[in-house]
């Protein structure tokens, strides 16, 4: 077993190393058959590691580089994946769309790459993860990096945002109460009203735990997003108050999540 992880590793920093990696090249690399390099794939795409496409493989791992980011991941990892995969069957091909840096967005983007879309994003791990991938059109904002997420926030993020027009933005939040959707930083909230206000749809992803709470700044009030991605946990008395505002809800649930694990 110590065998294999340690080639399912260097399997890993290769494909993290090249952000893509043709099939031929992992056998080469690796000196081993084409049948294992496969199953060791299955098993790194299970993961989130990585993600197969024709011809070869994308990187879609945290970025090493913000130790912050990572930590904050693991919380409602499972919850998030299938809100990631309910939101990403929004998405179409050649969308133009803007992804912030949440994590549950983070969870979004791995799933978009290698598809034809045209992104901008404030996130460096979102624009690492797309970079890799030609089908992509990537525009990273600029502006002063927050280092706990690595997003691009302030003035300069603003500017540009203000110049462009997109079909979808989707964002993170770190709250959700009856006054509207709350994020934990005053810049972020700047930056994130003006991805709003360049979108004609704008989807909010968050996990049932955001509800009922509060965070130190208040994004917008609950009828300013038009449509909700969170999981199954939500309670009925939100969902009412959602649809009320004039939300579209859509619900996730863990379990079709692992369905489409499954088959794939």
């Amino acid at each position: 077993m110590v065998v294999v992880d340690e080639r399912r590793n260097r399997l890993l920093e290769l494909i993290r190393q090249r952000g893509f990696a043709s099939l031929s090249e992992l056998v080469e690399a690796l000196e081993v058959s084409e049948s294992t390099v496969r199953r060791d794939l299955d098993f790194l795409e299970e993961g989130g590691s990585a993600k197969r496409t024709h011809g070869g493989v994308f990187y879609t791992g945290s970025s090493p580089q913000l130790p912050h980011f990572e930590e904050r991941q693991p919380a409602q990892w499972e919850l998030k994946k299938a809100i990631a995969r309910r939101a990403a069957d929004l998405i179409e091909l050649d969308d133009t769309l803007l992804l912030d840096g949440g994590t549950t967005t983070y969870e979004v983007a791995r799933l978009l790459v290698g598809k034809s879309l045209h992104v901008v994003t404030n996130s460096l791990p979102v624009a690492n993860l797309l970079a890799s991938s030609s089908a992509t059109d990537l525009v990273l904002l600029g502006g002063y990096v927050y280092p706990r997420s690595g997003v691009t926030l302030g003035p300069y993020a603003n500017d540009q945002l203000a110049q462009l027009n997109v079909r979808k933005t989707v964002l993170s939040v770190a709250g959700v109460n009856e006054r509207g959707f709350y994020n934990s930083n005053l810049l972020l909230v700047e930056t994130e009203r003006a991805m709003m206000h360049a979108a004609d749809r704008v989807i909010v992803v968050a996990d049932s735990t955001k509800f009922g709470r509060q965070s130190l700044a208040h994004l917008c009030p609950l009828n300013a997003v038009q449509t909700l991605v969170v999981d199954q946990r939500l309670s009925p008395k939100w969902r009412e108050r959602m649809t009320a505002a004039g939300v579209e809800v859509l619900v996730a649930s863990t379990a079709e999540s692992e369905q489409h694990k499954s088959a794939s």
